[in-house]
């Protein structure tokens, strides 16, 4: 798209959560989720039935990743036939044993994004100076957010199924109103605080297409407008979960500008953004019993500096 404008331009009169809880807060809306809020998820618990909600890392069928990233690769460094070696190393009493290692981007997975992640006009979430990201980030990585966790009433938004489809098709968009219209439609109104988890199963595409998935890349997903914006800060919702690459739209139908909402819910009001999840038990389980809220929980991963960490979230019904 021709005259795409600046982000900066486009969010010019956004709303921001900077300051809200002190000048040295790296986790922004997550201080919603008090415990106050883990014991209200943790009375959803109906059964005790248990959920993960990460895609298999070196999966055969293939790793959904952002285009650019490169799926997470594997080694085997020692199994049983190291032993067939005269080097192998030796243990009193003939243990044997296997290790492998991981080369991976750690937002090439089921990942959550540090608030530090985007950014424009040279400024982070709650103001920080993106040139702390040299090098690693200084301020607002994942550190802090895998340091804290996450607990509180998540509610599923099954917006394929309320739309009658297997799965969303590329560049299909939604508003916070479709979000609103599918809780009621399962019985279970969304609530100030809840952890929202997007179903939109549009990675099924993904192992139907191999790579022509890929081919005009736009995912489906949450499309921005200011009242969109407003509502999350209205509603105070803490953290973004989707089973998407990039939990919005790719690039939005009426300005062209890529990832809107990565710099006005994360940027400037500290939502917390959860991507490529594996939705698909947990949905059929929703379905079945009409329970579309539970206990939601997530710890990414401790790794100083970083940008983002691999998780393999747990929701308990």
């Amino acid at each position: 798209m021709t005259n795409v404008p600046f982000v900066g331009d486009l969010l010019a009169n956004s709303p921001t959560n900077w300051g809200k809880w002190g000048d040295d807060d790296e986790v922004g809306s997550l201080n919603y989720l008090g415990p106050e809020q883990v014991l209200r998820g943790v009375s959803q618990i109906k059964t005790g039935s248990v959920f993960t909600l990460q895609r298999l890392i070196g999966d055969p069928k293939g790793d959904p990743v952002w285009p650019g990233r490169s799926p997470a690769v594997r080694s085997q460094l020692l199994d049983e036939s190291s032993w067939d070696n005269d080097d192998a190393p030796q243990f009193p009493g003939g243990l044997h044993y296997a290790d492998d290692t991981i080369n991976a981007f750690l937002q090439g997975s089921t990942q959550y994004d540090a608030l530090g992640h985007v950014w424009y006009d040279g400024l982070l979430w709650n103001g920080y100076d993106a040139r702390g990201t040299v090098g690693g980030l200084s301020k607002a990585s994942v550190e802090p957010i895998a340091a804290r966790g996450v607990a509180g009433r998540g509610i599923l938004l099954d917006l394929a199924r309320f739309r009658g489809k297997d799965h969303l098709d590329k560049g299909e968009t939604f508003t916070h109103e479709d979000l609103v219209a599918c809780a009621e439609s399962q019985g279970t109104p969304i609530e100030p605080r809840d952890v929202l988890i997007i179903r939109t199963n549009f990675l099924q595409l993904f192992f139907e297409q191999g790579d022509a998935f890929y081919e005009g890349f736009v995912e489906p997903g949450l499309v921005y407008s200011p009242e969109l914006v407003e509502w999350f800060q209205q509603m105070e919702i803490p953290n973004l979960v989707t089973d998407t690459i990039a939990n919005e739209v790719t690039s939005d139908p009426a300005s062209g500008v890529a990832l809107v909402l990565h710099n006005a819910l994360m940027r400037n009001l500290g939502v917390v953004f959860t991507e490529i999840c594996d939705l698909e038990e947990l949905a059929e389980s929703c379905a079945r019993d009409g329970q579309y809220t539970f206990l939601y929980t997530a710890a990414p991963l401790k790794i100083a500096k970083a940008s983002g960490s691999p998780v393999n979230p747990l929701v308990i019904k």
